[in-house]
């Protein structure tokens, strides 16, 4: 048997469409659970949570609790509870053994003590409430906050199997002219008055730089230069590195595009 759903063009006041008939009303050897349509929307952690509720719901005073008005409202939770034949936690029963107990008190007269205060019978049950309010409030910011694995997760990436191979860039001719011009700048910027000036070889400079280049794996391009020397020492070292070069003696290399430039002798080169 197939139960689809009516069309409601062939007819609006069917129920169902059984086997391509419609049918109109319930059948009267049907049996349905009373429980099977209940649906309990409300659910509380507790009797101190249902009666927040309550008083919350109503937007009372809860410094100044209507008793005979919350319980009845407390009693109808329970009641409906009961006939629903859900489970019924002691503790909901506790509390309204309580309330009932406070009602009958405020019908009473009340007690004064030797200091002269009346003894409000609210009194404890107001501060368990508020306790609970602050207590619950902070479990909900904290329940806010991000969560690992609720919220946020680490993510993970395999790496094991894959293979990048890093192509070196080639370095341009002008990016040699624009390291210069960098160099030049900031050794304009700390020129003085030179009164003697001796003698530079660019034979001598290439012999330092290989020297300076035999002790290390590779040296920066701006470190082959002194500042102290002025314009003309620049100009015979970047001679002397450019001499280097095209006698294959040096490479100059760059990492990454824009890099820094360095400086390194070619395998089994010597001057």
């Amino acid at each position: 048997m197939t139960v689809d759903v009516p069309d409601i063009a062939d007819d609006e006041s069917a129920i169902a469409i059984v086997s391509g008939e419609p049918f109109l009303e319930l059948p009267e050897d049907l049996y349905i659970p009373p429980e099977a349509l209940h649906v309990f929307l409300e659910t509380f952690e507790g009797p101190l949570d249902l009666l927040l509720y309550l008083i919350r719901k109503q937007n009372l005073d809860i410094l100044n609790i209507p008793i005979a008005h919350i319980t009845r409202q407390y009693m109808t939770y329970i009641n409906a509870m009961t006939d629903l034949q859900l489970e019924l936690a002691a503790e909901y029963l506790l509390m309204a053994a309580l309330l009932a107990e406070i009602k009958s008190r405020m019908l009473l007269p009340r007690q004064v003590d030797p200091e002269g205060e009346e003894e409000d019978p609210r009194a404890v049950l107001i501060r368990r409430l508020q306790e609970y309010e602050r207590i619950k409030k902070a479990a909900e910011e904290l329940a806010e906050i991000p969560r690992m694995e609720r919220d946020i997760f680490i993510a993970t990436v395999d790496t094991s199997t894959v293979s990048v191979h890093k192509i070196q860039p080639e370095v341009q001719l002008q990016d040699i002219v624009l390291a210069l011009q960098g160099v030049l700048r900031r050794v304009e910027q700390l020129s003085h008055h030179i009164i003697t000036k001796e003698p530079l070889s660019v034979r001598e400079r290439m012999v330092l730089i290989m020297g300076r280049l035999e002790d290390t794996s590779s040296f920066l391009f701006t470190r082959l230069f002194t500042q102290q020397e002025g314009k003309a020492g620049v100009v015979v070292t970047f001679l002397a590195i450019l001499e280097l070069s095209k006698a294959e003696l040096i490479e100059i290399l760059q990492a990454e595009p824009f890099g820094e430039l360095r400086v390194r002798l070619r395998s089994g080169k010597t001057l």
